[in-house]
């Protein structure tokens, strides 16, 4: 089972002062197991959003601190800010990473939301998933009225706080409130306008959030609300669901903004909401000049905005995942107001285990290791490597092939191939470092204590299971060298013809992946005690290995042909 992650996205109602924001944010690494991700403070709205991930308990351990501090720091009587906001713990959303859904995650939210009413004495609300009626689903009903506005809602029987004190006594008028969540992943995300006009700023984000606009009899000025049968205003509907926006104007930069929060990017991407902004903007004569992520971004969001990009320039998708960020970056302007650095901004970065790889090597210090007197790595690890560079040259025929002039009616063709190409190489890129960490667990295996039957006996099966994964690892790199083949082979026939002699090495290249690997799937399976497994592998290997040499006289036979 995987481990259970959530994050967790407290914003605190602090955005100017650094010493405060770095004791309440540094809190929650005094709890073991808890990542400190992200601090991203904002000047104008007086407010920062800060990003940890752990398991759950630890993380509502740490939340509690965090919120405790915030308490203790934050004087909500005198703070002022362009955001909405209630309390110095502004709002705590728990969000599920991996190995937990979503209703799990509104348990830990219900026992952070108990503990802090309990022991702080600070009143709150659930809301979104963790919301204990309809009308609290929503956080800006929640948050209505905000901090000035507290006084009566405490003690309004139909706004009585799902947790804390019903009054605005003398602890809550320095804390304020909170408003306390499980969600799914939601960007904040705001786009730069070139004007100092909030009321633009907002009747953009009117056009395109979801709530849109609520509809006025004659005009808005000097005409009612229209209200529906129910007596609630019937709104005009925005262009986009699951976008919450507003418009403002940040003196930090001298500009408007509109804020969005998007609640479910698998409904309205970033890159949808910035693109649709871009046309209303257009309509209402002014100009998108760039956006601003606050907090962190899925690595998939990011890959699917440089896609999209790429796909309107009508450019070959399968280029590497570093070159698809920065045309995602570079398209939604991220760097127009302060540089964007992937590595601090994506989530899936921040979580990367930092143990050295060899593919993070130079390929002069990967040559040196290779030639060291270490014994890894080996030529299973060197085989899924060549293997790796003969899948790039077809890649990059790919590429030049879509990006060819003339061949405009063909770039999807060449583009899929690409992707495929890309697909190939990261899986052997990986395969490089496992053929190593396979070989470095039988080495644990032999390692293991045998001073008694127990220990004997646990030893024999860690080495048994130990030898058959090194054994599926290289069977691995010969499987994904010879799907492989499938890219070179295609551009030889249908890419650019000045390239054939990139696409015949890069055959050469899966050939020798292939045959390294079989050496090394043979070597290892000798030692494998569970024969049927043993020799099942080494048919399945066989029988490629033939295949590739087969592939590789067709190639060569076909490039004599037109030279």
């Amino acid at each position: 089972m995987n481990k259970q992650l959530i994050e967790c996205v407290p914003n605190i109602s602090e955005g100017r002062d650094s010493a405060k924001i770095k004791a309440i944010a540094t809190v929650v690494e005094t709890v073991d197991g808890v990542k400190l991700l992200d601090i991203d403070p904002g000047n104008a709205t007086n407010r920062t959003v800060i990003t940890f991930v752990g398991e759950p308990e630890n993380v509502i351990e740490a939340a509690f601190r965090l919120i405790k501090k915030a308490s203790e720091l934050i004087d909500m009587s005198k703070h002022s800010g362009e955001h909405p906001r209630f309390g110095a713990t502004d709002v705590c959303p728990l969000v599920p990473i991996s190995g937990i859904t979503l209703e799990e995650t509104a348990v830990f939210a219900h026992k952070l939301g108990e503990r802090v009413g309990r022991e702080l004495g600070i009143p709150g609300y659930f809301y979104e998933k963790a919301a204990k009626e309809e009308k609290r689903k929503n956080l800006a009903n929640c948050r209505s009225g905000e901090y000035e506005g507290l006084k009566e809602k405490l003690i309004n029987p139909t706004w009585k706080p799902d947790f804390g004190p019903a009054e605005f006594n003398t602890s809550v008028v320095k804390t304020g409130a909170i408003a306390i969540s499980a969600r799914d992943f939601l960007i904040a995300y705001n786009i730069n306008l070139n004007t100092t006009s909030t009321r633009r700023a907002n009747a953009i984000a009117f056009d395109i959030r979801e709530a849109g606009r609520v509809q006025y009899e004659g005009n808005k000025v000097s005409g009612k609300p229209m209200l529906d049968a129910n007596g609630e205003p019937i709104r005009i509907p925005g262009k986009l669901k699951a976008v919450k926006g507003i418009g403002w104007f940040i003196e930090e930069y001298g500009i408007a903004q509109i804020s969005y929060n998007l609640t479910n990017i698998n409904i309205t991407s970033m890159h949808v909401a910035f693109d649709e902004t871009v046309k209303a903007a257009t309509e209402r004569g002014l100009r998108v000049t760039g956006s601003e992520l606050i907090g962190l971004i899925p690595l998939k969001a990011m890959l699917d905005a440089g896609d999209y990009f790429l796909k309107k320039q009508q450019r070959s998708l399968g280029i590497s995942e570093e070159e698809k960020i920065k045309i995602a970056v570079k398209s939604l302007g991220l760097d127009d107001l302060k540089p964007f650095n992937p590595k601090e901004k994506i989530i899936e970065y921040l979580l990367e285990d930092n143990t050295k790889k060899l593919v993070d090597l130079t390929v002069k210090n990967f040559a040196e290791e290779t030639a060291s007197e270490s014994m890894a790595p080996g030529g299973g690890s060197i085989s899924a490597y060549v293997g790796a560079l003969g899948v790039s040259l077809g890649t990059m025929v790919a590429n030049l092939s879509a990006h060819k002039a003339g061949w405009d009616d063909k770039w999807e063709y060449f583009s899929d191939y690409a992707v495929k190409g890309q697909a190939y190489k990261n899986k052997l890129l990986f395969l490089v470092d496992e053929d190593t960490n396979a070989f470095n667990k039988i080495i644990e295996g032999f390692r293991m204590p045998k001073s008694n039957n127990e220990e004997i006996e646990s030893r024999k099966i860690a080495i048994e299971n130990a030898t058959k994964y090194a054994t599926e690892i290289p069977f691995q790199v010969m499987e994904t060298a010879f799907n492989s083949l499938e890219i070179m082979k295609t551009m030889l026939k249908d890419g650019l013809q000045s390239s054939l002699s990139d696409a015949a090495v890069g055959v050469l290249c899966a050939r020798t992946a292939v045959v390294g690997a079989y050496f090394n799937v043979k070597i290892n399976a000798k030692d494998i005690k569970d024969r049927v497994f043993a020799e099942n592998i080494i048919n399945k290997a066989t029988d490629i290995y033939t295949k590739t040499i087969a592939a590789e006289k067709e190639v060569i036979d076909f490039i004599n042909s037109k030279m």
